[in-house]
């Protein structure tokens, strides 16, 4: 029997380099796509049904929450919901929520808390949502996880809670999220953009996806081998919250080695541009909304003028950035799409970054911390008593 090739090498060859299961769970997120949506169409009814009646609540408030990537699913897809369903919609972590949750919740608001979760046994995961029952009046839980098995998976019950469970092959056995974030992600855009209308979309998206990693995931493993000694990721709006999750993919599979920043174009200006120097890679992440995408273009012009960085990388859906085709990643056919579609397809290449910085450092990817100091479930964490 053939040997199957993730990224570019065999799984043999993988297995070796202790990256298998990182290399094919970031292969396999088109696929993943589809299959997320098969299960969310299939389920279409019950979702709607349960989601409906809250939505109608004009004054609802509706948390998106989880620790880590999780919580950084929630920065992406807060504005473009609030926005979408005309509800309050805030991205709020679980680590929030449970150091400070007097801060955070709100006893005569009604809730909808949209808990995100890899594994879904982060001690985080569980104890927010216990403090959210103890202190909101009116809440409700909508549990989207990978694992079946976890904590997080049983307090959506009904007739107050509703459990998405993705596809077990989401429930990533790495040390990075990767398919978990990117499904649990679009998960949600399709649940709260309608279940129905995003079936006739993520064909598209994952086909988008799918060209990412066959046409550039040399080009990753060439800048990887380039050995830049920190790696800046700019983004506006909802893509501020996938450039925190992209530096968090280099950070975690280099096991801190390489120096990583997140900003907002216009932000980076602001004092955080000092740390580019000629052994730095900078990554932007183009709008697909005009006016948006003017800021991304002045601060692209900007950073060449400077011509401080060792290499600037624009990721984008449209022609027009006018870097050389070797710095542009192209996202193909999503060319008018909703800056929130381009989340998944964007996200790709930095996880392929990440996976070969990995190997270039001589670490093994699936597992690259070797101290035991940080786990793929978090360890060590003590819930303290609300008096």
């Amino acid at each position: 029997m053939p040997d199957v090739n993730h990224l570019g090498l065999s799984e043999s060859e993988l297995e070796r380099l202790g990256g298998l299961w990182t290399a094919r769970e970031i292969a396999h997120q088109p696929a993943m796509l589809r299959e997320t949506q098969k299960l969310l169409m299939a389920r279409r009814t019950e979702i709607e049904a349960f989601i409906g009646p809250l939505l109608g609540k004009s004054n609802l408030r509706v948390i998106l929450t989880g620790a880590g990537t999780s919580a950084f699913a929630g920065d992406c897809l807060a504005p473009v919901l609030s926005k979408r369903l005309g509800r309050r919609v805030e991205a709020i972590p679980t680590t929030d929520l449970v150091s400070a949750p007097h801060l955070y919740f709100e006893a005569e608001t009604p809730t909808l808390v949209v808990s995100f979760g890899r594994s879904g046994n982060s001690p985080e995961s569980v104890a927010a949502i216990e403090l959210a029952d103890r202190l909101v009046k009116d809440l409700h839980h909508l549990v989207i996880t990978c694992n079946a098995d976890g904590a997080l998976a049983g307090f959506g019950k009904a007739p107050r809670g509703l459990t998405v469970q993705l596809p077990e092959p989401t429930h990533d056995r790495s040390f990075a999220m990767t398919s978990s974030f990117s499904c649990m992600t679009y998960a949600a855009l399709a649940v709260f953009s309608g279940i129905e209308a995003m079936d006739g979309r993520v064909d598209s998206i994952a086909r988008a996806t799918e060209a990412v990693i066959a046409n550039y995931t040399s080009v990753m493993q060439a800048a990887a081998a380039e050995g830049y000694e920190r790696v800046v990721y700019l983004g506006s709006h909802i893509f501020q919250g996938l450039a925190r999750e992209s530096g968090l993919k280099l950070l975690e599979l280099t096991n801190g080695a390489l120096v990583t920043m997140f900003d907002s174009p216009l932000g980076f200006r602001h004092g955080p541009k000092t740390i580019v120097n000629d052994r730095t890679l900078i990554v932007v992440f183009f709008s697909n909304n005009a006016y948006t995408r003017s800021y991304d273009i002045d601060l692209l012009d900007e950073l060449r003028r400077d011509n401080d960085a060792a290499r600037v990388i624009a990721i984008t859906a449209q022609d027009g950035v006018g870097l050389a085709k070797s710095d542009e990643i192209s996202i193909l056919g999503l060319e008018t799409a909703d800056d929130a579609e381009l989340l998944i397809p964007f996200i790709v290449a930095p996880q392929i970054l990440a996976f070969f910085e990995s190997l270039r450092l001589g670490l093994r990817p699936d597992k690259p911390n070797t101290s035991g100091t940080v786990n793929r479930v978090v360890q060590g964490v003590r819930i303290h008593e609300l008096g």
